[in-house]
């Protein structure tokens, strides 16, 4: 099998990485990812054995991907166990916010004349203050998944990530209570423990009803739980509506802060908010045409899906978004 997918977006944030410029070439970029894998299943015994290499690569990183993949049925073919292993290898491009870069040290203090002895610098596009780092990820995952009866199923995941190298965003600046200014410095390992419940129950032809619950800790502090419950509604074979609604908590990463909290005796510091304790809910619905003649009677053009989602972030974020997937074969 063989995939590719493209990503472009556009962030007036990530834009700041420059702010003496009303849009530089951090305002935008675009990601490419494409993949091969191989399957082979015996179906007679239940098994299968796969494999598996990827790629994504955008203006400021490149991961290289592969992985092993193992299952095995039951003999009523009713339970199934899988193993999943994979490797990330990849290479960070370090650029930091505009105003630190001509320093070794990425650290300024509140003189009004910083960042004026680096003119001569700013004019230039800067490629030679970039340098390249590595970052690692290993993961391994168990999952059990059992046929209960007709209308019941459910599947059991664990996971265990291990990351190192460089584990930060160069471009995030942290503010020191004595008002000088830093990139963010986190520890360049991290061991994630992912685990999670996954049920599907169906009433009759015309109604499922799914649920997710998470759970996740990590050697950073953080723990979350996260649950999310979907009803599928066919109202006819063809089409069909699905409501959803998920909802998520976390505490605070040991090395979080806000804005000048920090001080110069931290060791490790970082004011991101996606490493901060928050809780989000997240709901919405989506809607599915499948003809079995296919879109507009085009046969290639399989299901069409148009979803909606409201995002709510306790420390005031609020997103729409909306997803339109088309099928094709």
């Amino acid at each position: 099998t063989g995939e590719i997918g493209i990503d472009h977006y556009t962030s007036a944030s990530s834009d700041k990485i420059d702010p003496n410029t009303i849009s530089s070439a951090s305002s935008a970029d675009t990601r490419y990812y494409p993949s091969l894998s191989w399957t082979m299943e015996n179906e007679t015994k239940g098994k299968s054995f796969g494999a598996g290499i990827s790629y994504s690569g955008e203006y400021d990183y490149q991961s290289f991907g592969a992985n092993i993949n193992f299952s095995k049925k039951t003999k009523d073919k009713n339970g199934e166990f899988s193993a999943r292993f994979q490797a990330f290898i990849d290479q960070v491009s370090l650029i930091y916010p505009k105003e630190l870069r001509a320093i070794t040290n990425p650290v300024i203090n509140n003189n009004p004349n910083n960042g004026e002895d680096g003119e001569d610098q700013e004019d230039e596009d800067d490629d030679d203050d970039y340098s390249m780092t590595a970052r690692n990820t290993y993961s391994g995952s168990l999952s059990w998944s059992q046929i209960i009866n007709q209308q019941f199923q459910i599947m059991l995941t664990g996971e265990l990530v291990y990351q190192n190298g460089y584990l930060g965003l160069p471009f995030h600046r942290v503010y020191f209570d004595d008002n000088s200014v830093h990139v963010e410095n986190l520890p360049n390992t991290r061991l994630k423990i992912p685990i999670g419940l996954r049920a599907s129950y169906f009433f009759g032809d015309k109604y499922i009803f799914r649920a997710w619950l998470r759970n996740y800790h990590d050697d950073w502090g953080i723990s979350s739980n996260a649950i999310q419950l979907e009803t599928v509604v066919k109202l006819n074979p063809f089409f069909s509506v699905t409501p959803f609604y998920r909802y998520y908590q976390q505490t605070a990463s040991d090395y979080f802060a806000p804005y000048q909290v920090h001080t110069i005796a931290d060791k490790y510091y970082n004011s991101n908010y996606d490493l901060s304790k928050f809780n989000s809910n997240f709901y919405g619905a989506g809607i599915r045409f499948a003809p079995p003649a296919g879109i507009l009677k085009m046969q290639h053009f399989k299901a069409l899906e148009l979803r909606y989602g409201h995002y709510q972030k306790s420390n005031g974020m609020n997103s729409n978004i909306i997803s339109l997937n088309l099928n094709i074969k």
